[in-house]
C-alpha cells in the first residue's frame, strides 16, 4: 500500500566475516524464505528443504566449533542471524534455535569420541534435531519428569512420554532427558536418541493457533533401547545439562521475538505511510505516530538486552539472569508490538490478507516456550533476593 520499503536493521557486527555472513542470510531470505512464508504457514507446510539448505550453508551450526563442522561464530552474531530468520518466518528461526538447543548437550558435555562420531552430521550433515524435556505432567516443574531409562547391560531402555516437542516426529535425533535415579533433579540423565529408534513413535501434531508450519507433537518411548555410548555426561548430570542448554536457548527465543516484532513494525510503518484518511496518510496523526515510536523503542530495547546477555556468554561470564531477563522482556514486547500492529492496520489487521495477525498469533507462543515468562520472573527474583522460603 505504501512505496516506503522497510529498511534493513542497521547492525553492529564484530568482524567482516560476520557482515558477509549476514549479507548471505539476507539474500537467502529474500530468495528462498520470504516469498512463500505466508502461504506455507497457512497451509501448515514444514519447510524441510529450507533446513537442508541452511545446513548445507553452515547456518544450522553457527555457534559451534569448526572442528566438527560448526561456524565458530559468537552468540552475538548467531542471535542476530536468528532474528533475521524469525522476521522472515518464525517456523524457520525458531527451528534453527531448537536445533541448536538439541546439539548443545553433546557439544558441551559429550566425550571427544562422541563428538567426533555424531557432531559432524548433526551440525552440517543435513540432520534436524529436537529437544525432549517437557512431559504431559511436568512442564514448568521439569525436575519432576517421569520418563525412565533403565540400565540393561550395555544399553539403556527408555520408557515414557514427552510433550510439546518442536520437530516431534520429523527430527533425525532427539536429546532426551530421562530419570535414571531417584526423585528430583539429581536423578536425571541425558541421552542422544536416533529419530528412527525402534519403539519411538510420535502422536499427531498439536493443532496450534500459530506456527502451523512447525510440527509440535508428543513422543512415546515404548522400550526404546539406546547404547550407553549415547549417554551424554555422567549419570545424574542431565538436569544441570538441561538448564545450561536452556540458558542459551532462551537467548534464541529472545532473538526470535525481536525478529517477529521487527517484522510487525515494518508492516505497520508501511501501511501507516500509505493509508489515506481525511486527506492525508494516517502516519501524520500524532496518536498513531506515538504508537509506532513506542513499538520501535521496545524493539531496540529488547535487541540491546539480548545482545548484552550474548556478549556475557561469549566472554565466558555468567549470563543466566540476563538470559531470563532477555527472554522475558523480548517476548512480552513482541506480544505488545504485534498487538499494536494489528491495531494500526485496523480492520485489515484482523484479516488474513495482511501478515500482522499471524505475527500476533506467533508472538504468543514465545511467552510460553523454554520456560514461561512467569518462570523467568522466578529466576530473576531468586538472583535478587534468594530462593523462596518454605
Amino acid at each position: 500500500m505504501s512505496d516506503r520499503a522497510p529498511q534493513p536493521v542497521e547492525r553492529q557486527l564484530p568482524t567482516e566475516e560476520s557482515r558477509d555472513l549476514l549479507a548471505l542470510v539476507r539474500d537467502m531470505i529474500q530468495r528462498e524464505i520470504a516469498p512463500t512464508a505466508a502461504a506455507e504457514e497457512d497451509a501448515g507446510h514444514f519447510p524441510r528443504e529450507i533446513f537442508a539448505l541452511l545446513s548445507e550453508s553452515g547456518l544450522l551450526a553457527l555457534p559451534y566449533d569448526a572442528e566438527y563442522g560448526g561456524g565458530d561464530q559468537p552468540y552475538e552474531v548467531y542471535l542476530q542471524v536468528l532474528e533475521e530468520l524469525a522476521a522472515a518466518r518464525l517456523t524457520v528461526g525458531l527451528g534453527v534455535s531448537v536445533h541448536s538447543l538439541a546439539c548443545h548437550a553433546l557439544a558441551g558435555y559429550g566425550t571427544k569420541e562422541q563428538q567426533a562420531t555424531h557432531l559432524p552430521a548433526m551440525l552440517g550433515g543435513g540432520l534436524l534435531g529436537a529437544y525432549c524435556l517437557s512431559e504431559p505432567a511436568s512442564g514448568s516443574d521439569a525436575a519432576s519428569l517421569r520418563t525412565k531409562a533403565v540400565r540393561d547391560g550395555d544399553d539403556w531402555v527408555i520408557t515414557g512420554t514427552k510433550a510439546w516437542i518442536t520437530h516431534g516426529g520429523i527430527a533425525d535425533f532427539y536429546t532426551v532427558l530421562a530419570r535414571t535415579g531417584g526423585e528430583g533433579a539429581r536423578g536425571i540423565t541425558a541421552f542422544l536418541v536416533p529419530g528412527d529408534a525402534e519403539g519411538l513413535n510420535a502422536a499427531a501434531p498439536e493443532k496450534k493457533m500459530g506456527m502451523k508450519g512447525s510440527p509440535t507433537a508428543q513422543l512415546n518411548f515404548d522400550g526404546v533401547r539406546v547404547p550407553d555410548s549415547r549417554r551424554i555426561g555422567e549419570e545424574g548430570q542431565g538436569f544441570a545439562i538441561a538448564l545450561s542448554a536452556l540458558d542459551s536457548g532462551r537467548l534464541g527465543i529472545a532473538a526470535c521475538a525481536v525478529g517477529v516484532a521487527q517484522a510487525a513494525l515494518d508492516e505497520a510503518v508501511s501501511y501507516a505511510t500509505g493509508r489515506q484518511q481525511f486527506g492525508r496518510p494516517i502516519a501524520d496523526f500524532q496518536g498513531l505516530r506515538f504508537m509506532l515510536a513506542d513499538m520501535a523503542t521496545q524493539i531496540e530495547a529488547g535487541r540491546s538486552l539480548y545482545l548484552a546477555a550474548a556478549r556475557l556468554r561469549d566472554a565466558g561470564r555468567p549470563f543466566s539472569r540476563e538470559a531470563a531477563m532477555a527472554k522475558l522482556f523480548c517476548t512480552d514486547a513482541a506480544m505488545r508490538v504485534t498487538t499494536d500492529a494489528v491495531q494500526v492496520l485496523g480492520g485489515y489487521g484482523y484479516t488474513l490478507d495482511f501478515p500482522v495477525e499471524r505475527f500476533m498469533r506467533e508472538a504468543k507462543v514465545l511467552q510460553i516456550v523454554e520456560g514461561t515468562n512467569q518462570i523467568q520472573r522466578m529466576v530473576i527474583a531468586r538472583r535478587l533476593v534468594g530462593p523462596e522460603t518454605r
